[in-house]
């Protein structure tokens, strides 16, 4: 009811409501008095098959009362919760504040459990066996989704368990990752590379960089245009970390790999986002996460 602009459609709603209570009401007293025209034997006159006649009987006390009472139910319930417009109901109750309290006491209770690791190493927590099962529980419930259960990742979604990242493999970044959530963007880079023929050249010029099948011709004629590229992945190709750039030496192909994947990268772009999960977990809780997948790849640390 926040949403309204004015208070017409508040008093429209609750008053439609409440009158559509009250009219249960009204509705039951009319049928209740209304008389009939019946015959002597206490029928309408309508038959139905030949042989089954309407009779005019009063509706079951039981049932009447029954009416009533939930009629009375939702006037009380209307009064104590939200249900009339904007109005809160006297208990002043809100799915908001519930939902509030209910985190707050699920808090409380595992606050003990995340305080013996919060003055932990992340090397230490990553050798506590109760923190990294912790921290599997956590990675399966909010990252598992689009890093698989395994951490492997897939096309499009990072493999946590190698020494590849895009923004710094440290525990504090991990950790800031996790809460800020992060925006990965390449913009479409074929207009400032050249021609179509330009952007196959510098697919196959990227392709050599790791070493990977590749047209040599092709490659030596894209590295002069691969400049385009070095702004972000440096003039090795080995990317930076300050900006998100990928490594392109490393064999390791996070949107596809080949020529056709290379050149759709470079024609089209990339706008990939991993939402922060500040609002899901408290600090604790992400601190512990963190260390998870800092250790799912410097498991000889360990």
């Amino acid at each position: 009811m926040s949403d309204f602009t004015s208070d017409f459609w508040h008093l429209y709603v609750g008053g439609l409501t409440l009158v559509s209570i009250l009219a249960c009401l009204i509705l039951l007293w009319i049928s209740g008095t209304t008389k009939a025209n019946t015959h002597a034997d206490n029928t309408t006159g309508h038959v139905w098959d030949g042989d089954l006649a309407e009779m005019n009987n009063p509706l079951p006390k039981w049932w009447v009362y029954l009416f009533v009472i939930t009629v009375l139910f939702a006037l009380a319930y209307g009064a104590l919760y939200p249900m009339f417009g904007k109005f809160q109901g006297v208990l002043g109750w809100t799915s908001r504040g519930q939902h509030t309290a209910e985190v707050a006491k699920v808090e409380a209770a595992i606050a003990p459990i995340y305080a013996k690791f919060s003055g932990m190493t992340p090397e230490q927590m990553a050798g506590d066996s109760e923190a990294m099962a912790i921290g599997e529980r956590l990675f399966m419930n909010y990252c598992a989704q689009c890093h698989g259960s395994d951490a492997r990742g897939a096309k499009g979604f990072p493999n946590l368990t190698d020494k590849d990242w895009l923004g710094g493999g440290d525990h504090a970044t991990i950790k800031t990752t996790i809460t800020q959530g992060r925006i990965g963007v390449m913009p479409p880079m074929a207009a400032a590379v050249g021609s179509a023929e330009d952007v196959r050249n510098v697919a196959n010029y990227v392709l050599s960089l790791s070493g990977s099948p590749h047209d040599s011709v092709r490659a030596t004629q894209g590295k002069e245009k691969f400049a385009a590229c070095a702004a972000c992945h440096g003039m090795d190709g080995k990317g930076m970390a300050a900006v998100g750039a990928a490594n392109l030496t490393d064999g390791i192909w996070l949107h596809g790999w080949g020529e056709e994947a290379i050149v759709r990268a470079v024609n089209n772009g990339f706008n990939n986002q991993m939402p922060g999960q500040s609002a899901l977990l408290n600090e604790a809780q992400i601190n512990v996460l963190a260390s998870y997948v800092w250790g799912m790849s410097n498991k000889a640390a360990n």
